[in-house]
């Protein structure tokens, strides 16, 4: 299996363009200067094959920065912000959404690079690293879009009950902004794009693993947004960020991880109610498999969902339940759809099964493997759980139980437990009892039972998925999640307001005062 990852003189000569990232930039006040301080080496999951067997590529370098200066990064954006006085916040929404518009012409000119960065650092296809450029700059352009529709005055002028005023939407402040590995592009995007349009200031810390392509951003921020509006904080997030949440000056907190450090880093905020928080958090989105379902479909849709990307999405499906009756054939049907999964490099052709983005992910998913076997589940597939270095074959495993940890756990990975059940009651009950709420699929012909399902589940995940895999899009529509799977909602259609707060300037409905209103 070692034979996957590639020798050095192997690689497309495409792929090793600017590689390593010079990373010893970041951005001061608006202006792009040389860290003086400490910094990080990323190595890539691609791992290179030698003499002295696999090791890691250093693909470039970050700052490492300390809690002083990431609580320097909090003074600028608090200063540009300047209690809504700002030169930012002060700027007319035109104004605003024409310098949102310049700044996506200038990331698009680095889209090459960007693309090429998402396959190096995280182990994502070439497809999908492309698809996730697109994808972000369609979220941006669409805020945009709706922002110069709706402007800062969405109502009017409101007469009411002898009263006359007008609604505004304000900005709130700071917004501090942490993005996950998996999509740093597109999440860092959908909190940026509509929290700059609506004037705050904001505070963007990259992850850990998806970080070297904000150095292609840095002067393109510097250009067109003015001074200490857009700050970007590298280093340990236990390090800095901690500073930020304690010193009470972050007015929104956006944040995809876990709902344990969710919740830790909140408690922080010395007045955690007036702390505005989006979080997209964990899920164990499952799929039921009624007894009529189509089975080549059910089958396509879970592999599809369950290992798109290897799995390390929020939205992929993470359990599956089949009805006992049609099990044998379901679990031939999933083992054939992997076998035809082509693993390898992200830039080969047509390849689907790549590195894990994490290290240590392969060792993590062989414990989760493992434990389910001590419990008497099995391999459905050939060569299921196999591992070398960064890389993992998808492992299906039957039959799983929900006491396993791979049914409790959110692997995040490719390992896939496959639950037998007799009576629905019982993936309902796992359901109910569950921490997390975000989807669910059903698979199944019968349209009542359809029904009667999806009318239950409404009450426990926020999104239900008709013989189809889960997932985000389309991004018009609100993503979010019941229980410990999230906090908040977000879409191109809500997402200006998201990071707003509704201000009613309001008088008597008599003369003189209306005309007040109106010139303001």
């Amino acid at each position: 299996m070692k034979n996957l990852f590639p020798y050095e003189k192997d690689i497309p000569a495409e792929m090793l363009e600017d590689i390593p990232v010079g990373g010893m930039d970041y951005l001061l006040a608006g202006k792009v200067e040389a860290w003086k301080g400490p910094f990080r080496e990323v190595s890539s999951p691609v791992l290179m094959q030698g003499a002295g067997g696999l090791s890691r590529k250093c693909i470039g370098t970050v700052p490492s920065m300390d809690e002083e200066a990431s609580l320097g990064m909090l003074r600028y954006a608090r200063e540009a912000y300047s209690d809504g006085m700002g030169v930012w916040p002060r700027l007319p929404g035109a104004a605003r959404a024409e310098r949102m518009s310049a700044f996506i012409a200038r990331m698009e000119d680095s889209r090459e690079r960007i693309v090429r960065l998402l396959q190096w650092e995280i182990g994502k296809t070439a497809g999908d690293a492309a698809g996730e450029f697109h994808r972000s700059i369609a979220y941006a352009r669409g805020c945009l879009e709706v922002f110069k529709r709706r402007g800062e005055r969405p109502a009017g002028l409101v007469v009411d009950n002898g009263v006359a005023g007008r609604l505004e939407r304000v900005p709130r402040g700071v917004v501090l902004i942490m993005g996950p590995f998996n999509y740093p592009f597109f999440e860092t995007m959908t909190a940026f794009a509509p929290a700059m349009l609506a004037g705050n200031t904001v505070i963007v810390k990259p992850p850990r693993l998806g970080c070297l392509f904000f150095q292609y951003l840095l002067g393109s921020i510097g250009d067109v947004f003015p001074a200490g509006s857009v700050n970007i904080v590298y280093g340990d997030g236990r390090r800095i960020i901690p500073p930020l949440l304690s010193s009470g000056m972050v007015d929104l907190f956006y944040f995809i991880g876990t709902s344990p450090v969710a919740g830790y880093l909140k408690g922080l905020h010395p007045k955690a109610h007036r702390l505005k928080c989006i979080l997209g958090l964990e899920a164990k989105n499952p799929a039921i498999i009624l007894p009529d379902a189509d089975m080549d479909r059910a089958a396509s849709e879970c592999i599809r969902g369950a290992l798109t990307f290897n799995g390390q999405r929020c939205a992929a499906l993470k359990i599956f339940f089949v009805h006992r009756s049609v099990a044998g054939e379901f679990n031939e049907r999933l083992s054939e759809a992997v076998r035809g999964l082509k693993c390898g490099m992200p830039w080969e052709d047509g390849v689907f099964v790549t590195p894990l983005a994490e290290h240590d992910r392969a060792q993590y998913l062989s414990g989760l493997v493992e434990d389910a076997m001590n419990l008497g589940a099995g391999i459905v597939n050939e060569g299921g759980g196999q591992t070398s270095g960064t890389f993992f074959s998808p492992a299906l495993l039957y039959p799983a139980s929900t006491h396993m940890r791979v049914c409790r756990e959110e692997q995040f990975g490719p390992v896939v437990p496959v639950v037998p059940y007799d009576d629905i009651d019982e993936p309902l009950k796992y359901i109910a009892e569950s921490p997390y709420g975000q989807q669910a699929s059903l698979f199944g012909r019968d349209r009542a039972m359809l029904v009667r399902l999806t009318g239950y589940l409404v009450h426990h995940v926020s999104r239900v998925n008709i013989n189809c895999q889960c997932q985000r899009s389309p991004d018009t529509v609100p993503f979010t999640g019941r229980k410990d799977s999230a906090e908040g909602s977000l879409s191109i259609s809500e997402a200006v307001d998201a990071f707003t707060v509704p201000t009613f300037i309001a008088t008597k409905n008599e003369s003189g005062n209306v005309e007040i209103i109106e010139a303001l």
